[in-house]
Protein backbone atom coordinates (compact mmCIF):
# COMPACT_ATOMS: atom_id res chain seq x y z
CA UNK A 1 0.00 0.00 0.00
CA UNK A 2 1.65 2.99 -1.21
CA UNK A 3 2.18 6.05 1.82
CA UNK A 4 -0.79 8.75 -0.23
CA UNK A 5 -3.00 5.52 0.03
CA UNK A 6 -2.41 5.80 3.78
CA UNK A 7 -2.81 9.04 4.42
CA UNK A 8 -6.16 9.23 2.54
CA UNK A 9 -7.06 5.70 4.41
CA UNK A 10 -6.33 6.68 8.10
CA UNK A 11 -7.90 10.04 7.98
CA UNK A 12 -11.35 8.36 6.54
CA UNK A 13 -10.61 5.71 9.66
CA UNK A 14 -10.40 8.08 12.19
CA UNK A 15 -13.54 10.10 10.91
CA UNK A 16 -15.49 6.99 10.58
CA UNK A 17 -14.65 5.87 14.12
CA UNK A 18 -15.51 9.08 15.75
CA UNK A 19 -18.59 8.94 14.03
CA UNK A 20 -19.57 5.70 15.16
CA UNK A 21 -18.96 6.50 18.94
CA UNK A 22 -21.10 9.48 18.32
CA UNK A 23 -24.07 6.84 17.49
CA UNK A 24 -22.87 3.92 19.62
CA UNK A 25 -22.64 5.82 22.77
CA UNK A 26 -24.11 9.48 22.05
CA UNK A 27 -20.95 11.59 22.08
CA UNK A 28 -21.32 15.24 21.57
CA UNK A 29 -18.45 16.03 18.79
CA UNK A 30 -16.53 18.09 21.05
CA UNK A 31 -16.58 15.32 23.89
CA UNK A 32 -14.89 12.86 21.13
CA UNK A 33 -12.64 15.24 19.89
CA UNK A 34 -11.45 15.43 23.25
CA UNK A 35 -10.36 12.76 23.90
CA UNK A 36 -6.70 11.31 24.88
CA UNK A 37 -5.67 7.51 24.34
CA UNK A 38 -5.53 7.35 28.58
CA UNK A 39 -9.63 7.93 28.11
CA UNK A 40 -10.22 4.55 27.14
CA UNK A 41 -10.30 2.43 30.54
CA UNK A 42 -9.79 -1.00 29.40
CA UNK A 43 -10.30 -2.12 33.18
CA UNK A 44 -13.20 -0.87 33.64
CA UNK A 45 -16.67 -2.91 33.73
CA UNK A 46 -17.21 -5.19 31.80
CA UNK A 47 -17.00 -3.82 28.07
CA UNK A 48 -14.33 -1.06 29.50
CA UNK A 49 -15.19 2.99 29.79
CA UNK A 50 -14.42 6.09 28.26
CA UNK A 51 -13.27 9.11 30.94
CA UNK A 52 -15.25 12.01 28.96
CA UNK A 53 -13.43 14.78 30.73
CA UNK A 54 -14.95 17.17 28.71
CA UNK A 55 -18.99 17.21 28.64
CA UNK A 56 -21.38 19.64 28.10
CA UNK A 57 -21.77 21.79 31.34
CA UNK A 58 -25.32 22.40 32.63
CA UNK A 59 -26.86 26.07 32.54
CA UNK A 60 -23.24 27.07 31.33
CA UNK A 61 -21.50 25.59 34.02
CA UNK A 62 -18.04 24.24 33.28
CA UNK A 63 -16.98 21.04 31.62
CA UNK A 64 -18.76 18.01 33.42
CA UNK A 65 -16.91 14.64 33.47
CA UNK A 66 -18.37 11.62 33.26
CA UNK A 67 -17.68 7.16 32.58
CA UNK A 68 -19.24 6.13 29.43
CA UNK A 69 -19.38 2.54 29.23
CA UNK A 70 -18.13 1.15 25.61
CA UNK A 71 -21.34 -0.69 24.72
CA UNK A 72 -23.59 -1.11 21.78
CA UNK A 73 -20.25 -2.45 19.90
CA UNK A 74 -18.11 0.77 20.85
CA UNK A 75 -15.50 -1.70 22.08
CA UNK A 76 -15.21 -3.37 19.56
CA UNK A 77 -14.72 -0.20 17.30
CA UNK A 78 -12.26 1.48 19.62
CA UNK A 79 -9.75 -1.42 19.56
CA UNK A 80 -10.07 -1.84 15.88
CA UNK A 81 -9.03 1.68 15.29
CA UNK A 82 -6.45 1.95 18.06
CA UNK A 83 -4.92 -1.69 16.59
CA UNK A 84 -4.42 -1.49 13.06
CA UNK A 85 -5.33 2.75 12.48
CA UNK A 86 -3.92 5.28 14.93
CA UNK A 87 -0.41 4.13 14.49
CA UNK A 88 -0.51 5.15 11.07
CA UNK A 89 -0.70 8.86 12.14
CA UNK A 90 3.34 8.35 13.42
CA UNK A 91 2.75 9.47 17.06
CA UNK A 92 3.98 8.07 20.23
CA UNK A 93 1.04 6.69 21.96
CA UNK A 94 3.12 6.49 25.41
CA UNK A 95 3.24 10.11 24.81
CA UNK A 96 0.93 11.95 27.85
CA UNK A 97 -1.59 14.01 26.05
CA UNK A 98 -1.45 11.75 22.97
CA UNK A 99 -4.68 12.22 21.14
CA UNK A 100 -7.51 9.21 20.02
CA UNK A 101 -8.53 11.04 17.29
CA UNK A 102 -5.01 12.69 15.82
CA UNK A 103 -4.94 15.31 13.01
CA UNK A 104 -2.98 14.73 10.28
CA UNK A 105 -0.95 18.21 11.23
CA UNK A 106 1.98 18.53 14.05
CA UNK A 107 2.80 20.37 16.61
CA UNK A 108 6.35 22.23 16.50
CA UNK A 109 7.31 19.25 18.73
CA UNK A 110 6.20 16.64 15.86
CA UNK A 111 3.93 15.46 17.73
CA UNK A 112 -0.05 15.07 16.46
CA UNK A 113 -2.05 17.84 16.84
CA UNK A 114 -5.49 16.60 18.06
CA UNK A 115 -8.30 16.59 15.29
CA UNK A 116 -10.72 19.58 15.22
CA UNK A 117 -14.76 19.89 15.22
CA UNK A 118 -14.56 21.14 11.32
CA UNK A 119 -12.50 17.95 10.34
CA UNK A 120 -15.06 15.60 12.08
CA UNK A 121 -18.21 16.95 11.07
CA UNK A 122 -16.77 17.57 7.29
CA UNK A 123 -16.26 14.05 7.44
CA UNK A 124 -19.37 12.93 8.34
CA UNK A 125 -20.99 15.64 5.74
CA UNK A 126 -18.93 13.59 2.87
CA UNK A 127 -19.66 10.52 3.82
CA UNK A 128 -23.48 11.28 4.00
CA UNK A 129 -23.26 12.85 0.40
CA UNK A 130 -21.21 9.61 -0.50
CA UNK A 131 -23.26 7.26 0.65
CA UNK A 132 -26.55 8.41 2.15
CA UNK A 133 -27.73 10.98 -0.95
CA UNK A 134 -30.81 11.40 1.01
CA UNK A 135 -29.25 12.26 3.90
CA UNK A 136 -26.32 14.93 2.71
CA UNK A 137 -27.56 17.93 4.26
CA UNK A 138 -29.72 16.42 7.17
CA UNK A 139 -26.85 13.84 8.93
CA UNK A 140 -24.64 16.34 11.18
CA UNK A 141 -23.42 14.90 14.41
CA UNK A 142 -26.72 15.74 16.99
CA UNK A 143 -28.48 13.69 14.64
CA UNK A 144 -26.29 10.66 16.18
CA UNK A 145 -27.24 11.60 19.73
CA UNK A 146 -30.47 11.15 18.89
CA UNK A 147 -29.81 7.41 16.73
CA UNK A 148 -28.11 6.52 19.52
CA UNK A 149 -31.18 6.93 22.33
CA UNK A 150 -33.52 6.01 19.75
CA UNK A 151 -31.10 2.05 19.11
CA UNK A 152 -29.83 1.96 22.86
CA UNK A 153 -34.06 2.48 23.71
CA UNK A 154 -35.20 -0.37 21.05
CA UNK A 155 -32.17 -2.51 22.55
CA UNK A 156 -34.40 -2.25 25.69
CA UNK A 157 -32.29 0.16 27.63
CA UNK A 158 -34.80 2.08 29.98
CA UNK A 159 -34.83 5.59 30.18
CA UNK A 160 -32.58 6.08 33.51
CA UNK A 161 -29.80 4.28 32.01
CA UNK A 162 -30.01 6.07 28.54
CA UNK A 163 -29.95 9.60 30.28
CA UNK A 164 -26.69 8.30 32.41
CA UNK A 165 -25.14 7.47 28.71
CA UNK A 166 -26.05 10.98 27.11
CA UNK A 167 -25.50 12.72 30.81
CA UNK A 168 -29.18 15.08 30.47
CA UNK A 169 -29.70 16.97 34.09
CA UNK A 170 -33.59 16.31 32.77
CA UNK A 171 -35.23 12.96 32.01
CA UNK A 172 -37.81 14.90 29.74
CA UNK A 173 -34.60 15.74 27.67
CA UNK A 174 -33.78 12.01 27.30
CA UNK A 175 -37.27 11.12 26.15
CA UNK A 176 -37.43 13.83 23.40
CA UNK A 177 -34.35 11.89 21.43
CA UNK A 178 -36.21 8.56 21.46
CA UNK A 179 -37.88 8.54 18.40
CA UNK A 180 -39.54 5.09 18.21
CA UNK A 181 -40.96 2.97 15.15
CA UNK A 182 -43.95 3.69 14.11
CA UNK A 183 -45.17 0.30 14.73
CA UNK A 184 -43.67 0.15 18.18
CA UNK A 185 -47.24 0.36 19.78
CA UNK A 186 -48.51 -2.51 17.77
CA UNK A 187 -45.52 -4.76 18.36
CA UNK A 188 -45.60 -4.56 22.09
CA UNK A 189 -49.11 -5.20 21.97
CA UNK A 190 -48.53 -8.38 20.21
CA UNK A 191 -46.21 -9.03 22.74
CA UNK A 192 -48.46 -8.10 25.47
CA UNK A 193 -50.55 -10.56 24.13
CA UNK A 194 -48.52 -13.63 23.78
CA UNK A 195 -47.30 -13.03 27.52
CA UNK A 196 -50.64 -13.19 28.53
CA UNK A 197 -51.38 -16.87 26.58
CA UNK A 198 -48.33 -18.31 27.91
CA UNK A 199 -50.18 -17.25 31.58
CA UNK A 200 -53.05 -18.82 30.52
CA UNK A 201 -51.77 -22.48 29.43
CA UNK A 202 -50.17 -22.82 32.89
CA UNK A 203 -47.62 -25.23 33.39
CA UNK A 204 -47.06 -28.08 31.20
Amino acid sequence: MSWAICRKFAPTARNYTASKLLSQVGLRVSEARGLDLDDIKWDLGRFGKLHVRHGKGARGLGPRERMVPLINGADRTRRWFIEDVWGQFDDDHTRPGAPLFPSERKNADGSTRRVGDDALRNGLKDAAKAHLPGWGKKLRPHVLRHFCASQLYGNGLDLLAIQEVLRHSWIATTMRYIHVQQTRVEDAWVAGMERAAKRLEGPV
